[in-house]
């Protein structure tokens, strides 16, 4: 029987977490910070040096060596001390446990799209996702495509709960779009992708149409796994968190590119600052933003330029896109994100 406290302790593995962002890390920071109205309870996040000054206030950090890839996955498998319950917000868990366990699945790519992971991590992965899902007592998955792959591939039950764009992902004033295009340097009129550099990107349909079509693609993020980036396109590396509003902004489109996603967050974010949005329609993207997405079919560079040509040359069109865009993501809250998770919490018995 577990004994479980007045006020409980939870425990998060956020060793993913650190400030160049990614979705990862932008889901650990921005439900950590919801959580600390709504859960009445000791949140302690388990972090490396890079990720400590990333906690918002209220959540105690933990702070462990620096590590990463094997070392990383070892210190989580080690634990993190007396816990309540412990939450892998990037499904890895403890080992061992007295208190509950939870995991959070982004997505299941490493079953799914093997070749885009080198071969070295796949069966590694496999072993460590299959080791989480089998041993947690709840899982949280981040869109429904996730939950039912985890059936699918783990036999086991997941709680749909959405990400959300940020409190701060609205649309930036004029003063700093112009910021931002200076300080990157942009172009007059733009593309934009956001997110890294690497095998499930269909980036080189992307730049393929944009080329075509004589507008320049901008590319946010770092490469992964030696992937490179098309040569056609504009790279400003990393931007940081806060600019990315005002990026959104200075954008005439924003281009999702991708053949696999668990939820893709890129596109929801754009569409909260107000940009109108063209993405593949993979399910997990399409399951929440909908019609808010104009669509082509990856590898599809033919009915892509047709939709830059379309967007590109009628005003009317690209705003009443981003105003579609808009109304499908406007219910979507890191605040409901965190009262679902902490529902997940109270259904195991946790009281809060």
């Amino acid at each position: 029987m577990r004994r479980v406290t007045p006020r409980p302790r939870i425990v998060y593995n956020a060793l993913p977490l650190d400030a160049r962002g990614g979705g990862v890390s932008t889901y650990i920071r921005e439900l950590l910070r919801a959580l600390v109205p709504v859960a009445d309870a000791d949140l302690v996040a388990a972090v490396r040096p890079a990720g400590r000054d990333e906690l918002p206030a209220g959540v105690e950090p933990l702070v462990l060596a620096e590590s990463s890839g094997v070392r990383r996955v070892v210190a989580g498998a080690r634990g993190f001390g007396p816990a309540d319950l412990v939450h892998g917000l990037d499904v890895d868990l403890p080992l061992r446990s007295d208190g509950l366990r939870v995991a959070t699945v982004h997505d299941m790519a490493i079953f799914d799209v093997p070749w885009a992971f080198p071969r070295h991590r796949v069966l590694g992965e496999r072993v460590i996702a299959r080791a989480a899902l089998r041993n947690a007592d709840a899982v949280v998955a981040v869109s429904a495509f996730t939950a039912d792959r985890v059936r699918e591939v783990c036999g086991r039950e997941a709680v749909v709960v959405h990400e959300a764009p940020g409190p701060d992902m609205v649309p930036a004033g004029e003063h700093d779009i112009a910021r931002v295009r200076r300080t990157y340097d942009l172009p007059d009129r733009f593309v934009l992708h956001v997110g890294n550099i690497e095998p499930r990107k269909d980036l080189p349909t992307l730049a393929d149409a944009c080329r075509q079509v004589g507008v320049p693609l901008v590319l946010t993020g770092h490469s992964l796994w030696a992937s490179r980036a098309p040569e056609s396109v504009v790279q400003i590396g990393d931007v940081p968190t806060p600019d990315l509003p005002a990026l959104y902004g200075a954008a005439t489109l924003v281009g999702y590119a991708s053949r696999y996603e668990g939820f893709g967050l890129p596109p929801v974010e754009a569409m909260a600052c107000g940009a109108a949005v063209v993405s593949t329609p993979v399910p997990a993207v399409d399951e929440v933003v909908g019609e808010g997405a104009a669509t082509f079919a990856p590898g599809d560079v033919v009915g892509l330029v047709d939709t830059l040509r379309s967007l590109l040359g009628d005003d009317d069109r690209r705003h009443a896109l981003a105003e579609r865009g808009r109304r499908a993501v406007a219910s979507l809250s890191w605040d409901r994100t965190a009262r679902q998770t902490a529902d997940v919490y109270r259904s195991l018995g946790l009281t809060l």
